[in-house]
């Protein structure tokens, strides 16, 4: 699919370990199904609740366009973007920092830091599946609940 950068199923292994720090916001950590990432994500868990052994399919896209063009800077509301259609919970931000795990192991880890407006999300693992992302890009974070 054009535009996607990244697209994999996560479990939720724990929700605010450290306590909730804002009334409507949870930090979920979760572990990815086919790459082995891990996720630490933000989400408003008023509008999208999430509990511990939930499963979810995550979507990273660089566009919300199905020919992968891109966006023309503004969101239109009144467009009909299919891509949107398919999940249930849909933010929209900016990657702020790519970090490369420097502990010496095999296998070449990093990570990927994005905001979706202040919540904060970072993806880690092999390299290879972060090969494109780009500090300072923008990117639509996708989100559905599954079984699977």
């Amino acid at each position: 699919m054009a535009g996607i950068i990244f697209d994999d199923i996560f479990k939720v292994k724990s929700v605010d370990p450290d306590g909730q720090k804002f009334d409507r916001v949870s930090r979920y950590f979760c572990d990815g199904d086919s790459f082995k990432m891990e996720l630490i994500i933000d989400i408003n868990s008023q509008i999208y609740p999430l509990k511990q052994s939930d499963k979810f399919r995550l979507v990273l896209a660089t566009t919300l366009r199905e020919d992968g063009l891109a966006d023309e800077g503004d969101y239109d509301p009144k467009a009909e973007y299919t891509r949107i259609k398919q999940y249930e919970y849909v933010m929209y931000g900016k990657v702020y920092r790519l970090e490369d795990d420097d502990t010496g192991t095999d296998g070449g880890k990093m990570a990927a830091y994005a905001s979706f407006g202040g919540l904060l999300m970072r993806l880690k693992g092999e390299a290879i599946n972060l090969h494109a992302f780009e500090v300072d890009m923008n990117l639509y974070l996708l989100m559905k609940k599954t079984d699977y």
